[in-house]
């Protein structure tokens, strides 16, 4: 009972603080997706869509938070000059439209679209790295070598005709699949646990401040929206305009902050070995432990010191973490390479445990909150407890077995294929067949209870779990021997930051068909201005090249690395240390760890919210969880004193907002002049 009394008083604050002024605390739901919100998507599909895709390749860079708000304050401002402010709830429908738009691959650097992945299948295939395995690719991914479809860099062809209505029907049964998933998941644990999701009210109280801004001359929200927006510039300038501006001007780029961090491993390493040591100079992590919640960066703090600092020199010492011999720690290693190689070698492996007694736990808090809930039923005189839905939040005629059996339904017709796929490229005594029970377990078993596990976390900690290598590991225990299994569409997913989406949906009062609406039209939108633009840039220059210098760089490292992987599960191909990413004994071991320190947690009468931090810091840098936790002190020890609790809780999640802004602003504005600079240093007067 404590800890649900807990969990309802954060959510509350958490509720209060996304609210419209002069609201009466009930949330009024209205629709998100108008003709305003469609221009808009129409201006970040074929306006800032193309910047996207070159950034990526030139510089390696999204657009990230600039295409966000500077779409929302364009066209917000453009309304509201217009005498037709925009509500809150098409702000958000905006902003969450802008981010799936111009997203980026952050390992490729690919964006603008699926068919930026055919543009590396067909690059990956010709490249020297993927010689030994080029024949094997199969001819559902991309076309043969030689081909005219690739000498004449078209995707006008028969030759890509298979290939690009598998991406039509992933692109369309995905969309359909993390949607019923996100949905069922927020039911669990929005509705039935009412966990808090700490994070949702940031953009939710972005877009309320916008809103605000346009429909008031002066609101409370609007003014530390702009704050937290001047903070964002001037940090922003520090951290991302001076390293642009230099590069452009000297060649190099100059870092008065070091991006991402300063690492300390190497000169620490003596007297801490294996251990990971720094502090970020991101003010982002700090002002993110404004939001979070105290306990939860507490114990996040605590489970990354201990975990990642304390107990590392000791696993070292008794051979956890390897050595040179066997792909192990050496010392020299930086704080990126030492969290890889202490992942695969041990953390991986208890990190699925912990997590795994977190979906316990979580499960058996569902099951004890609906029995709660039917004895308060037959018991007279008691408040029951409601799992209804909220009036006019758009689901109300939606059972809650509609979405779980779409989810399970796509996940079988993956199952199917992926058969089907494999079995194509058989040939005379050598079938291309795969266990179906294999599949099974990864499309019905563990994803969902890696989505819960994730979603839950999200819930609580506002941050979710993920398995390095997952894919890679699993490949190599299947024992399937061929390179067609890399590109198989195998049902291995986390759905749990979905879950979240629709807690942002709920806290602005927007209606979930919107999210709905947004979708199928940003289906026809993605996929015509992602052929339009990646068939474009590919037919009029190869990709990579020198025209774009970042993908010509890292382009072939990342086929490296590719081509490694992809021979693992090949006859002596296989790399021990990948081997040995997932092991049982450990998994089992980290288990009871996780249970045991929840059942320390109760027996002390310590807060859950503290447990759950400290279960996700334990895989997270030090650097961040050091300086979230000094933003969370400062906030709690000043500016809670200095403003009262409950303002100052009001206060964080729209400085949060506006921070983003301001660095999202600064951004690309560096990059727009940086890409300017590049292109007159070309031209030939």
């Amino acid at each position: 009972m404590a800890e649900q009394s807990e969990f309802a008083q954060l959510r509350h604050q958490i509720e209060v603080e996304s609210s419209e002024e002069g609201s009466t605390g009930e949330i009024k739901f209205e629709e998100g997706y108008t003709w305003k919100v469609f221009f808009g998507t129409l201006f970040v599909a074929f306006v800032m869509l193309p910047g996207a895709i070159y950034l990526g390749l030139v510089a390696g860079q999204g657009l990230g938070p600039a295409a966000e708000w500077v779409t929302i304050v364009l066209f917000s401002e453009i309304m509201r000059r217009s005498f037709l402010p925009m509500k809150r709830q098409e702000i958000y429908i905006l902003y969450y439209v802008a981010a799936s738009l111009t997203g980026l691959d952050p390992n490729l650097s690919i964006s603008g679209g699926p068919f930026g992945y055919l543009v590396w299948n067909q690059y990956f295939e010709q490249s020297p790295q993927a010689a030994p395995i080029a024949h094997d690719i199969p001819r559902w991914v991309v076309p043969p070598i030689g081909s005219p479809a690739l000498i004449h860099r078209t995707f006008l062809d028969t030759a890509w005709l298979v290939p690009i209505v598998l991406l039509l029907i992933g692109q369309v049964l995905g969309r359909f699949q993390w949607m019923s998933a996100g949905y069922y998941l927020f039911r669990i644990t929005s509705d039935i646990e009412r966990l808090p999701f700490p994070m949702a009210p940031v953009a939710a109280s972005g877009a309320t401040a916008l809103a605000d801004a346009a429909s008031k001359e002066e609101s409370w929200r609007w003014r530390i929206f702009s704050i937290g927006t001047m903070v964002g510039l001037v940090f922003g300038f520090l951290y991302i305009a001076i390293p642009v501006f230099s590069s452009v001007a000297f060649g190099k780029a100059y870092q008065l902050l070091p991006i991402p961090f300063f690492d300390f491993t190497t000169n620490t390493e003596n007297i801490l070995p294996a251990a990971i040591t720094g502090i970020t100079a991101d003010l982002g992590s700090a002002m993110a432990g404004f939001v979070i919640p105290y306990p939860i960066v507490l114990g996040s703090f605590w489970g990354s010191i201990i975990c990642r600092i304390v107990l590392a020199p000791v696993l070292y010492h008794f051979g956890l973490f390897g050595n040179a011999t066997n792909s192990g720690w050496t010392p020299g290693m930086n704080a990126i390479i030492t969290m890889q190689v202490t992942n695969i070698k041990f953390w991986i492996s208890v990190g699925i445990g912990l997590n795994a007694a977190v979906a316990v736990i979580g499960i058996w808090s569902v099951g004890k909150a609906v029995i709660e809930a039917q004895r308060e039923r037959k018991n007279r005189g008691l408040q029951q407890r409601s799992f209804a839905i909220p009036k006019g939040r758009g689901d109300e005629k939606l059972p809650m077995w509609l979405p779980l059996v779409i989810w399970i339904g796509i996940t079988i017709f993956y199952i199917f294929l992926v058969e089907y796929l494999l079995s194509l490229d058989s040939k005379p005594g050598q079938p291309h067949f795969i266990n179906p029970l294999w599949l099974v377990f990864f499309g019905l078993i563990w994803s969902p209870f890696n989505s819960y596990i994730s979603a839950r976390m999200i819930g609580l900690t506002g941050s979710g779990v993920s398995v390095p290598y997952l894919q890679q590991v699993a490949i190599l225990k299947s024992g399937y021997p061929y390179v067609d299994i890399w590109y198989a569409p195998i049902p291995l997913n986390d759905f749990g930051g979905i879950a979240q989406r629709f807690r942002e949906l709920e806290l602005t009062g927007t209606r979930f068909t919107s999210l709905f609406y947004a979708e199928m039209v940003m289906l026809v939108v993605i996929l015509s201005a992602s052929f339009i633009f990646w068939a474009f840039l590919w037919h009029t220059s190869q990709i990579p090249s020198s025209q774009f210098p970042y993908a010509a760089k890292f382009w072939p490292i990342n086929a490296t690395f590719q081509a490694i992987f992809q021979q693992i599960n090949l006859k002596h191909g296989a790399m021990a240390y990948v081997r040995e990413a997932i092991d049982f004994r450990r998994i089992g071991y980290g288990f009871l760890a996780g249970m045991a320190l929840f059942g320390l947690f109760r027996l002390f009468g310590w807060s859950t919210l503290t447990y759950y931090g400290f279960i996700g810091g334990s895989g997270a840098y030090p650097n961040y969880a050091i300086m979230t936790f000094l933003g969370a002190w400062l906030g709690k020890r000043y500016f809670a004193k200095r403003f009262g609790v409950t303002q100052w809780q009001m206060y964080t999640p729209v400085l949060l907002a506006g921070f983003a802004c301001g660095t999202g602003l600064i951004a690309m504005a560096a990059i727009a002049l940086a890409l300017i600079a590049k292109s007159v240093n070309y031209l030939p007067f």
